[in-house]
């Protein structure tokens, strides 16, 4: 193959073909088969669409099918998560929607990864920005979650109302203008979260300053920046903040805030050492 060919299954059609190929037939389907797998008129009945569309697909034609239709197509050809999200990119250059489920479980994995950044305050949310798992860090300089409620662990409340919110962030109102960005494409990502989406509306009823920033209806990714805060023990902190996408958490992501300086650092991991005598 040259180099610069792709592979038959980076392809639509190819992909179809090679899913196909590896489906095994159900009971009754008879045993004279020419090619393993399913034939074409059997993927199209399973997904419900005409055999001659399901042919044009797999000879690259006609124009990209909806995402109902990929859903089954999905079904027919028994694929898992990780093919689900290649058929969605092969055909639409997007991955699938979400699947809306229980709350994405955090893997003993992903806490160590958390427990593992000493001095790096860090937390993992869902779409609705729900705190689901966070480090000892985080617990130090942000709060410790451990005391709150689920309903209080959300990082949107604790901004528009939680008491003493602005006197904690001298740059609160770019600090939330950003939030809500972020929070609307994280949102649009899970594919219309029903709990983000009950979120903004308790907000809209209850925080004055939720409704002017929310009607800006700016939208931006996390990205990477600075964040400042007071901390009641420590002093003012300045953190540089990244978040990363948790592979195959349903729309978890990991947020990390990192010393901007020694000094920074130096301040946490006191905090740090003063905790066991605190408790």
């Amino acid at each position: 193959m040259p180099a610069n060919t792709l592979p038959d299954s980076a392809s639509l059609g190819g992909f179809l073909r090679d899913r196909r190929a590896r489906v095994q037939p159900g009971p009754g389907a008879g045993t004279r088969r020419r090619t393993p797998g399913l034939r074409r008129e059997e993927v199209a009945a399973r997904a419900g669409v005409s055999v001659t569309w399901y042919t044009w697909l797999e000879q690259g034609r006609g124009g990209p099918p909806s995402s109902e239709v990929l859903e089954r197509l999905a079904g027919a050809l028994e694929l898992d998560d990780v093919g689900r999200e290649v058929l969605f990119l092969l055909a639409q250059h997007r991955p699938p929607p979400l699947t809306q489920t229980a709350a994405p479980a955090v893997t003993p994995a992903l806490q160590r990864v958390l427990d593992a950044l000493p001095t790096s305050p860090a937390y993992v949310k869902t779409p609705a920005w729900d705190i689901v798992a966070w480090n000892a860090a985080a617990v130090a300089v942000l709060a410790d979650y451990a005391l709150l409620r689920p309903a209080e662990r959300n990082v949107l409340r604790r901004l528009f109302g939680t008491p003493g919110a602005r006197d904690r962030l001298p740059d609160w109102e770019e600090d939330a203008r950003f939030a809500l960005a972020a929070f609307r494409v994280d949102a649009a990502r899970a594919g219309g979260s029903p709990e983000a989406a009950a979120l903004a509306a308790e907000l809209r009823e209850t925080s004055a300053d939720f409704r002017r920033l929310w009607a800006e209806n700016e939208m931006r990714t996390h990205g990477v920046g600075l964040k400042r805060l007071h901390h009641p023990a420590a002093g003012l902190l300045t953190l540089e903040y990244s978040a990363f996408a948790v592979d195959g958490g349903e729309g978890l992501s990991m947020v990390v805030f990192t010393p901007a300086s020694p000094a920074d650092e130096q301040a946490i991991a006191r905090l740090l050492a003063d905790q066991p005598r605190a408790a």
